[in-house]
């Protein structure tokens, strides 16, 4: 089996996970996301930008509604930095990230240096449903 067909079929198992028919455009972008294994931090454009670069054609307003299906579907997370800029993450499990400024890159931080002693209580009527953490770095 070629590494682009392991590919294509990684893609395709994951949405299957989910119960999402795979259409091609959302094949086109789960290979991208997870055909090789490894996690990934995207956003709309970068994503966009790789599907070009692959030869594929999706277009921007498709790469934005997929990854929202991506992330209702439980595939992804949405983490927003500084309430202006959407990265998408495929590593579902909660985590920290880094957010380097320098360069716009979210990374993952290391889970077991983060301590988190104490959330504030809820606001009556409402429970808290996640916590995200976001430390942003820039270089010395």
């Amino acid at each position: 089996m070629t590494a682009s067909t392991q590919a294509a079929q990684n893609g395709s198992e994951w949405l299957a996970g989910a119960g999402l028919r795979p259409t091609r455009q959302r094949l086109t972008l789960a290979t991208l996301l997870v055909g090789d294994g490894q996690h990934r931090h995207v956003t709309a454009e970068s994503l966009f930008a790789a599907v070009s670069e692959s030869g594929e054609s999706v277009s921007l307003a498709t790469v934005y509604n997929t990854l929202r299906t991506f992330c209702d579907a439980g595939l992804m997370q949405e983490v927003t930095v500084d309430g202006s800029k959407s990265y998408f993450d495929t590593n579902t499990h909660d985590h920290p990230h880094f957010f380097w400024e320098d360069d716009g890159k979210l990374t993952d931080a290391p889970s077991d240096q983060l301590v988190i002693a104490k959330l504030p209580d809820a606001p009556e009527g409402s429970e808290i449903s996640t916590v995200d953490v976001v430390i942003k770095l820039r270089r010395k």
